[in-house]
């Protein structure tokens, strides 16, 4: 493909997803993530360099979540450094764990 008709897929898929945000809703890639809004109702915040109260309004922030497949392959075992299974420790018949 050429770049061109590649920036024209890509821009297409995530002005869909603009779109889907600004009218509220959510987009689902499978296997990726999802993206949705979600609302932050208004607060009192300080000011870091005068600690003086200011008042932050409600505002709505987009926010993604991976999906499971995406997860998995996130943290898979590598072979070089396989995750080291921990055998659960012996303990006798008063619960205690024998050395």
């Amino acid at each position: 493909m050429y770049q061109r008709d590649v920036e024209k897929v890509v821009n297409a898929i995530l002005d869909t997803i603009a779109d889907a945000l600004a009218q509220g809703g959510r987009a689902e890639i499978r296997g990726f993530g999802s993206f949705a809004v979600k609302k932050r109702d208004a607060r009192t915040g300080r000011n870091p360099r005068t600690g003086e109260a200011v008042s932050i309004s409600e505002k709505v922030v987009p926010v993604f979540k991976t999906g499971k497949e995406m997860r998995q392959r996130l943290n898979a075992t590598s072979p070089k450094h396989p995750r080291k299974k921990v055998e659960p420790a012996a303990t006798n018949i008063n619960g205690f764990v024998d050395a």
